[in-house]
């Protein structure tokens, strides 16, 4: 019993930790702590500077009377008459039904293409990486570039359509027509958006409760609706949402093709704060029309958003 080696244990050796050591490491525990706000406090200076103060002055100017001549914080104070005056406007409330039932219908239309361009750029089939590269190209072209493009195969005197149909129809000039065809672009536009999300989607379910469904005995159609839609709701919330809040706002191929006419049939929200605001020069209904446009853009996200939490703690 007296040897060391069956009788005791031999302990470690206690670490002795200098003064200096110490205090460095508490000293890094605190710049570790406070890193992040550190490193971000320049961007967010620089953030603050380029949106933060538009904002706050177009939310000064959206009260007051301001006009261009003035000078720059001399507008007179008017409350809420510039929003009493955008609700009583009827070109403001034809826009805003317009741009609500142009969102739906686009968002729509974009959401089921999509979703069936998905399912079948899924399948395992020749040449199917070509197809999903090329399905993506109106996607990739600039939005104002594609617009003017349609315009000219929209043209009544030289365009495609009219000769393949063998009549002069002017598409963009009709206000029965004008809508329709700009629904059609933006649905071509954006319509591979939606498809790349619900194909990654796709690509990224677990192929066990598939398996499963069809020992089952389940049908394609059955396993479609009760096991691929469920597992791709997250997708399809998130591509609801962006699609959503870009076509409330869209701006780019009504403004290439139409600028709001005929007849106001075209005129949705953003087209009528930037006649109101680098038109009109009205910057003060513009800066009320944009919040009021920011204002239901924020509502319509945090309905998502509740939709999607809600679907979260189910």
């Amino acid at each position: 019993m007296g040897g060391t080696r069956f009788g005791q244990i031999a302990q470690p050796a206690p670490v002795v930790t200098s003064p200096a050591r110490l205090g460095w490491r508490l000293g890094g525990v605190s710049l570790d702590r406070y890193f992040t706000r550190i490193a971000v406090f320049p961007t967010f200076l620089v953030m603050l500077g380029v949106f933060g103060m538009p904002l706050a002055f177009s939310f000064y100017l959206s009260f007051t009377g301001w006009d261009l001549h003035e000078a720059l914080f001399s507008g007179r104070f008017v409350g809420l008459a510039n929003y009493e005056d955008l609700l009583t406007d009827r070109v403001f409330t034809g826009a805003l039904g317009i741009t609500f039932a142009y969102t739906a219908a686009a968002v729509t239309a974009e959401m089921a293409f999509g979703l069936g361009i998905a399912l079948l750029l899924n399948m395992d089939l020749p040449y199917i990486r070509v197809f999903r590269t090329a399905l993506i190209i109106p996607m990739m072209i600039t939005p104002i570039v594609g617009a003017l493009c349609w315009k000219l195969l929209l043209d009544p005197s030289h365009g495609v359509f009219n000769h393949w149909i063998g009549q002069q129809i002017v598409w963009l000039g009709r206000p029965d027509t004008a809508l329709a065809a700009i629904w059609v672009v933006g649905v071509w536009q954006s319509t591979p958006y939606v498809m790349l999300i619900l194909l990654a989607g796709l690509r990224s379910l677990p192929t066990e409760p598939m398996e499963a469904a069809s020992i089952d005995g389940a049908s394609r159609r059955q396993a479609f609706w009760h096991v691929t839609l469920p597992l791709l709701r997250p997708y399809l919330l998130v591509a609801l949402l962006l699609r959503t809040i870009f076509e409330f706002r869209a701006f780019d191929n009504i403004y290439a093709m139409t600028g709001g006419g005929p007849a106001n049939s075209t005129m949705v929200l953003s087209m009528f704060t930037y006649l109101m605001s680098f038109v009109r020069f009205d910057f003060s209904l513009g800066a009320a029309a944009s919040w009021l446009m920011l204002l239901m853009s924020m509502l319509i996200c945090l309905v998502f958003i509740a939709a999607i939490r809600r679907r979260d703690a189910n």
